[in-house]
């Protein structure tokens, strides 16, 4: 009973975050707009940036109340719950075709991305500046190349994934005083959303008797993943099943590459043994398998589908078991 508080508000952190988060975008893309900054730009840094704020937030935030864990944690485990479940779950519904273009391209980065951030952690843990350094210069690096791409007139899934709020004029704020609105209160609520999340995650962690590893992976990782796993589902609903990949790709990269190097950059990120035996390879391993499909043209089917949703729930289990 006394773990209530701390779960309800946690959760309620959750729900903060993700409304939080989507107001930001939406305001500051409107704002950007309005300031005559081209479309382009505006889905490469606003709305890149801004649909991962929940993993942003929570693990900056972590990292500055000395939590690095939980920041680790939150990366690692938001990026297997985008793989089995993200994917998995609207499989299900409706095959999603792996063969769009710009899918290899996205995929490779993605399983450079993952190799790369484990390599830097057996190098030297807890990660340091030098290693965020790396993994943010990661994503200065892809987002140059998506722009190139994008200026060459390649079609690239993810672009348009990047491009999607541009589209939806109606659903934007109209005059640049609502817009600094909605930025403010979207600042606002990743603040405060962040606050809950960490502050009871500690405490939640606390109460169980496990690390804050252990909420990273499981409760924050799965809640910050709730936007691309309702997005992608809601869609395969709607006939629309590719959009699950580019969403999932492009969270995976901006994880690794901005949020864990943002963390990085922040202060010391200690990474707790268990990751290492265990987590980094079902995260490796998960992206290897959804490399495989998209180099053979496979779709992602639902007897794939099944899989990958039993596969998280073992991992959830595995997890549930080495507590016991």
């Amino acid at each position: 009973m006394a773990l209530l508080a701390p779960i309800l508000l946690l959760i309620f952190g959750l729900v903060i975050l993700v409304v939080a988060g989507d107001v930001l975008v939406r305001g500051a893309a409107a704002l950007a707009r309005h300031w005559g900054v081209p479309p382009l730009i505006v889905g490469l840094t606003i709305v890149a940036f801004g649909t991962s704020a929940p993993e942003l937030v929570v693990s900056v935030g972590a990292v500055l109340d000395g939590y690095g864990n939980m920041a680790a944690g939150n990366v690692v485990g938001s990026n297997i719950a985008n793989v089995l479940l993200a994917l998995g779950l609207p499989a299900l519904i409706m095959a999603i075709p792996t063969n769009m273009s710009g899918v290899a391209r996205n995929t490779l980065v993605c399983v450079f991305a993952t190799v790369l951030f484990i390599m830097l952690a057996f190098i030297g843990n807890p990660l340091g500046r030098w290693q965020g350094a790396i993994l943010f210069g990661g994503i200065i690096v892809y987002l140059s190349w998506m722009f190139m791409l994008a200026r060459a007139g390649a079609d690239d899934l993810i672009l348009e994934e990047m491009a999607e709020i541009e589209e939806g004029e109606s659903g934007l704020p109209k005059s640049v005083l609502v817009d600094c609105v909605y930025v403010l209160f979207g600042l606002i609520g990743l603040f405060i959303g962040g606050e809950l999340i960490v502050g009871n995650g500690v405490k939640l962690a606390s109460g169980l008797g496990v690390s804050e590893t252990i909420i990273g992976l499981t409760i924050v990782a799965i809640g910050t993943s709730l936007p691309e796993i309702t997005t992608v589902i809601v869609a395969s609903a709607r006939g629309h099943s590719e959009v699950a990949l580019g969403n999932v790709l492009g969270s995976n990269v901006f994880n690794i590459f901005a949020v864990m190097g943002a963390a990085g950059l922040t202060g010391p990120v200690l990474i707790e043994r268990s990751i290492f035996v265990f987590d980094f390879w079902v995260m490796l391993v998960a992206t290897i398998a959804l490399l495989l499909f998209v180099l053979t043209r496979k779709p992602i089917g639902r007897k794939t589908g099944a899989i990958f949703v039993v596969a998280y729930i073992l991992y959830m289990l595995a997890i549930a078991r080495g507590l016991m």
